[in-house]
């Protein structure tokens, strides 16, 4: 159901692969996405007319038409070319032209506003809205400031009264309500694995990894052959980690999938080693994964037979996923917002 413009608060998690939209509907929390992607198509009268009527999210480019979000999936398999993509490792693509102008047209029409014309945007002041950023990737000292400040910057010119959150806080607070928030959230999205250790809702370690879903699609796809795309939507339909494979594209995305597994838990276990102040919280800890990366079966399982195999520096009391991991940072984003309401 679309906002049409009211000043309910909203959850937004920005990530490489979608963008989800959180909010609050007669008492329950409703979710949108559309796919953070988007395909140029030959422009024609016939074409533009057909998009108008289907209500396919489009705009014109000179002799071409750009379609965005979930409609470019289809027509990138059918025309058999790759997405182009906004955010490369979960910061905006600094390699795309189109980057800033496609997000900001699927944030809007995720928020039931269309844009306003382009260079004269009609702020509507009292809409709040928290969204996501990654962490800083762990050991390096890269800036996210440009990623989250064009983030708000173009979520101002939307009409919002914008706030940013941590990826992986955001899940804690959608996720570990039991534990007063106390845990460890996983993200695991397309472009990086974002983790964040909190303590009464407070972030205590927070950091991202570079392997993640995208990693996993193009490795996979140099290996057999196949474009990324394809991959990713062959791992979204019915792949699940069993150990070994007689398909051979099963069979590489499993041998990925363990990699991106074992990484993800080196370096939370190098993370929290470093960190001595963990050593005052006196209780075990859940951790809770979410994301689309984590969504195959057995990726759980996975995760917990290595933690469990290794010497960890801080004990876990149960590994979890999240209940609907693709919209578990929105619903973190909505949470923070609707306290802070």
């Amino acid at each position: 159901m679309k906002n049409n413009g009211n000043s309910s608060p909203l959850g937004l998690d920005v990530g490489t692969s979608r963008i989800c939209l959180a909010r609050r509907h007669d008492g329950h929390v409703q979710f949108e996405s559309q796919l953070n992607a988007f395909v140029n198509i030959p422009r024609s009268p016939m074409t533009e007319g057909v998009l108008k009527k289907e209500r396919i999210p489009h705009s014109v480019s000179g002799c071409s038409l750009i379609v965005h979000g979930n409609e470019s999936e289809n027509l990138a398999e059918l025309l058999g070319v790759e997405m182009r993509r906004t955010m490369s490792k979960g910061m905006l693509n600094p390699a795309e032209p189109e980057s800033l102008n496609m997000i900001r047209q699927m944030i809007a029409t995720l928020a039931g506003d269309p844009p306003s014309a382009e260079g004269s945007p009609e702020p509507k002041p009292g809409k709040k809205i928290c969204f996501t950023v990654p962490a800083a990737p762990l050991g390096a000292s890269e800036s996210l400031t440009y990623h989250e400040a064009t983030l708000q910057q173009i979520l101002t010119a939307l009409g919002f009264e914008a706030q940013p959150v941590n990826e992986g806080l955001a899940v804690v607070y959608a996720e570990l309500e039991a534990s007063n928030y106390t845990g460890i959230g996983v993200s695991c999205g397309a472009g990086l694995c974002n983790v964040c250790l909190a303590y009464l809702a407070v972030p205590v370690i927070s950091f991202s990894i570079p392997q993640a879903g995208d990693y996993i699609d193009s490795n996979a796809a140099s290996v057999t052959g196949e474009r990324a795309n394809h991959i990713r939507l062959i791992k979204e339909n019915g792949f699940y980690l069993n150990g070994a494979s007689s398909d051979k594209t099963q069979q590489v995305l499993g041998v990925y999938h363990d990699v991106l597994i074992r990484g993800l838990v080196d370096s939370m276990a190098q993370a929290f080693a470093g960190a001595g102040k963990i050593a005052k919280i006196n209780r075990p800890l859940p951790i809770v994964l979410s994301g689309g990366t984590a969504m195959p079966a057995g990726f759980r399982d996975r995760v917990e037979k290595l933690l469990r195999e290794r010497e960890f520096p801080i004990q876990i009391s149960e590994i979890l996923l999240a209940a609907d991991p693709l919209h578990s940072a929105a619903k973190g984003a909505l949470a923070a917002v609707l306290t802070a309401a």
